[in-house]
């Protein structure tokens, strides 16, 4: 065999325990997760801010002179974005707890036990091919799957988080945004107000009011969807890919480990 192939694979499996004690990786992992924990919340802070908004507008009712009692539940017009700020509220917290389940699971990686155990499996596998001229099959899968177990969080946290800044950081701070102005702009119809406009004045003004907030409405709407969709492509779609890259790199890593190799 030559020499390119007879020490590759040995000197991948030193580096890889390096960085088990090392852990530059890690180190950077945690930071993204961190951004996208702070992210997460804050999407999910401004989706409750904007939820108590139309919760208000819900409640208004609008007075129109002394001859006629004009009253308007202006929230019926926002009930459906409504219900898509719940459901969007709730998925940013499924979202945070993904990402502080990133952290803890980096974290319980990144201990002296574990990187302790991966050392001496990679030294007892180091000694079998290079003393014994043979390595174990048991032992060759059980050293992979402990790497790819330790490798594949910090790697799906980083390949998520420099997709998002490379794709979608400014999609996410258009949207925010978006979302953070429309709340405000909401904010100006939630309180109720005796109005001394004269009826036909007050139904003309009334029917501006409900196109405005359609308007809002629809714009809240599309900016939604694009952070459900940035989120679950960064905390779904990309980790699913990794994990099925680390299955491709396991098996196909079985065959050059666990066989007989020549000298």
């Amino acid at each position: 065999m030559p020499l390119s192939k007879r020490y590759l694979l040995p000197l991948l499996l030193v580096l890889l325990v390096g960085l088990t004690w090392l852990q530059p990786l890690d180190l950077l992992a945690q930071a993204h997760s961190e951004a996208g924990l702070k992210r997460s919340l804050t999407a999910f802070a401004a989706a409750r801010g904007l939820n108590a908004v139309i919760s208000v507008i819900q409640g208004t009712e609008v007075t129109g002179g002394a001859f006629v009692n004009v009253t308007l539940a202006l929230g019926q017009v926002l009930d459906p974005v409504n219900d898509l700020i719940e459901q969007f509220a709730r998925l940013m917290l499924v979202v945070s707890v993904i990402f502080s389940a990133q952290l803890l699971l980096m974290k319980m990686g990144a201990t002296w036990v574990v990187s302790l155990v991966l050392t001496v499996l990679a030294a007892v596998w180091l000694w079998q091919r290079f003393r014994l001229e043979r390595t174990s099959p048991w032992l060759g899968r059980l050293l992979v799957a402990l790497l790819l177990v330790r490798f594949v969080v910090p790697v799906a946290a980083i390949t998520s988080e420099l997709s998002y800044q490379a794709f979608m950081s400014e999609q996410f701070a258009v949207s925010q945004q978006a979302i953070e102005s429309s709340t405000a702009a909401l904010g100006g119809v939630g309180s109720g107000t005796q109005s001394t406009t004269r009826w036909w004045e007050l139904r003309e003004k009334l029917a501006e009011k409900i196109d405005e907030l359609k308007a809002d409405a629809d714009r809240v709407v599309a900016h939604v969807i694009d952070l459900i969709v940035l989120f679950v492509m960064q905390t779904v779609v990309l980790p699913l890919l990794v994990l099925l890259a680390a299955w491709w790199l396991w098996r196909a890593s079985l065959e050059g480990m666990g066989r007989r190799q020549p000298v």
